[in-house]
C-alpha cells in the first residue's frame, strides 16, 4: 500500500511542476526575436508569418507550402515547381527581418504610457 502512495505522490508532483512551468513561460509573454537568436523553419509569429530558415526572413506562407491548384511550392517569397531542398533548417534572421517582425507582430501588447494627459500642465490663477 505504501508503494502506491509514493507513485501517486511522484505523479502528482510531476504534473504540478509541469503545469507551473508552462504557466510561467506563458506569463512571460512571447519570446523576443533578435539577430542573436536562431530559429527553425516554420516558426510562426502572429502578424509576421512563418520563418524560412534558408532565407533568414518571415513570409506569409509556411516554408515549402504546396498549393494544390497551381501545383507549386512556396519558399523564400517565390513559387517553384519542386520543393526547396536544403540542409539549412535553423538560422539567425537578418536585421531587416527582425525589424519586420517587430513592427508586424500581433502577439505582443504594446503600451504607450499615460498618453497626452501626462504632458499637460495645470496653470493656476
Amino acid at each position: 500500500m505504501k508503494r502506491s502512495r509514493r507513485v501517486k505522490l511522484v505523479l502528482l508532483s510531476g504534473l504540478s511542476a509541469g503545469a507551473l512551468g508552462s504557466y510561467s513561460a506563458s506569463a512571460a509573454g512571447p519570446p523576443a526575436i533578435s539577430t542573436g537568436g536562431v530559429y527553425t523553419n516554420n516558426l510562426q509569429i502572429s502578424g509576421a508569418g512563418y520563418y524560412h530558415a534558408p532565407f533568414r526572413a518571415w513570409y506569409s506562407l509556411p516554408y515549402n507550402y504546396f498549393d494544390p491548384q497551381t501545383r507549386r511550392y512556396y519558399y523564400g517569397g517565390q513559387w517553384g515547381l519542386e520543393p526547396h531542398q536544403t540542409i539549412t533548417n535553423i538560422s539567425a534572421p537578418t536585421v531587416q527581418a527582425v525589424n519586420q517582425v517587430a513592427s508586424a507582430r500581433t502577439d505582443v501588447v504594446r503600451r504607450s504610457g499615460f498618453g497626452s494627459s501626462s504632458r499637460s500642465r495645470f496653470v493656476g490663477t
